[in-house]
């Protein structure tokens, strides 16, 4: 894919790409033929669609999330996207999901000027929810680049009220809110997606991080699990936190809290920085230091397997593929996907070197469920793609590579991306997610 036109005049942008990071790529061996991981992607599409259609029918029979309209949508100030304003021609559909905007599939849409040159909309089943963190907002964009939701908006926040920095974004089970880790700022946000869409519960206090109930220090990933409950992983507290429905203390807490991170899971956690849903019901865990991925039973509390991602010196926010297979990125430069087994048994690796493919401190990585392609925030290229791993290419491209800026088609730092419902990351692992302790 060619590079996105570069202007020189690029509103809320700068010049040039960025640094930092560690440096120094590594190759990349296959241990199984590509024939092999192929035909494992295809069972595995053709078994998570079949999943998915299920999930839609039980998802309508679903009542409707408190706090969320169905009215008409205003537009964010400022916001403009390419084909209409944001919310323009709302279907019934839309109205009878919750949201403010209809989730369609790239099939036949042709990729608008917000695009990369070279993209293509139909490997997206739907549109992309976008936590930019840099422009502290959340975005969706549908497969051809418009943007059709933005928050906050006109109305969004109640006054002292703040919204910084989210580092990740998520769909709830049922689809009709978002959780948002605002990990710099230290709070978690529950978001209800409607007119105007408002935050309804928090946790944490902004700006103030700790490690007393009701504190968190850099929290990562937040996901609502089956309940209402809220699990998040607390990296620097070195714990594993779940929060009750509308709760403001721990509910359960795996790990004890301890300044000094290592690993020795259950009891202490290397960083956690993620705790992904897994198809069985347990939860893959990630480790900063010292480079693990950790299979957890939160009503346990046991570990069932800990492995390394092969060669990664900063692994992010590992989730499962299918059976035996996980995907993790290295958040560093340049950067890299992996997908590799319960010990360690590289399958795939994504990690150009140079060139415009190079990766720049890939924080969050996840399978496009329809097809097996690969949906990824690009940190520090300022992009959100989606990777072919049969041609090991980008295919899909929302942001200019390297250049931050506000407009349409421009992204400061994305650190989270999920897709629409039905195919979200918890609406697709809604009816197999893992429960608290004692939880009914």
């Amino acid at each position: 894919m060619t590079e996105p036109p570069r202007p020189d005049d690029v509103p809320g942008g700068r010049p040039g790409g960025r640094n930092g990071g560690r440096t120094g790529g590594r190759g990349g061996v296959r241990h199984v033929s590509r024939a092999q991981v192929l035909r494992r992607r295809r069972v595995t599409a053709l078994l998570v669609a079949a999943f998915v259609a299920i999930l839609v029918v039980l998802l309508l029979r679903l009542p409707s999330g408190t706090a969320v309209s169905t009215g008409q949508r205003s537009t964010a100030a400022g916001a403009r996207s390419a084909g209409g304003s944001p919310g323009a021609g709302r279907s019934s559909a839309a109205a009878s999901s919750g949201l403010p905007f209809t989730s369609q599939s790239g099939v036949g849409m042709r990729p608008g000027p917000n695009l990369a040159p070279g993209s293509n909309p139909s490997v997206l089943p739907g549109d992309v929810l976008i936590a930019d963190e840099g422009n502290n907002r959340l975005l969706v964009v549908n497969p051809a680049g418009t943007i059709v939701w933005q928050f906050p908006g006109k109305g969004s926040l109640a006054p002292g009220q703040s919204f910084l920095a989210p580092d990740d974004a998520f769909f709830t089970p049922n689809g009709k809110q978002i959780i948002a880790t605002e990990e710099t700022d230290q709070v978690l946000s529950l978001i209800g997606v409607g007119s105007p869409s408002r935050i309804l519960w928090r946790y944490g206090t902004p700006g103030v991080p700790g490690h007393t109930p009701g504190l968190v220090d850099n929290p990562d990933d937040a996901m609502v699990l089956p309940g209402g409950y809220v699990m998040t992983a607390d990296i620097k507290n070195c714990n594993i936190l779940i929060i009750a429905p509308g709760g403001h203390t721990p509910y359960q807490q795996i790990g004890t809290v301890d300044p000094f991170c290592y690993h020795q899971p259950p009891t202490r956690w290397a960083s956690p920085n993620g705790a992904f849903p897994m198809t069985n019901g347990d939860y893959l865990v990630t480790e900063i230091d010292g480079d693990w991925v950790d299979e957890l039973n939160i009503a346990t509390g046991q570990v069932m397997w800990s492995t390394h991602p092969p060669g990664f010196t900063y692994p992010s926010d590992s989730n499962q593929v299918g059976p035996n297979t996980y995907l993790s990125v290295d958040y560093t430069s340049p950067g890299a996907v992996e997908e590799f087994t319960k010990t360690g048994r590289l399958l795939w690796r994504y990690g150009p070197t140079s060139g415009p493919g190079m990766l720049n401190h890939p924080s969050l990585c996840a399978p496009i469920p329809t097809n097996g392609d690969i949906l990824c925030n690009d940190d520090y290229n300022d992009r959100v793609i989606v990777i072919d791993p049969r041609t090991n290419t980008i295919v899909w491209q929302y942001g200019h590579t390297g250049v931050e800026g506000t407009a349409p088609g421009y992204l400061s730092e994305p650190d989270g991306t999920d897709l629409a419902p039905p195919y979200s990351m918890l609406v697709t692992h809604a009816a197999t997610m893992g429960k608290p302790a004692a939880a009914g």
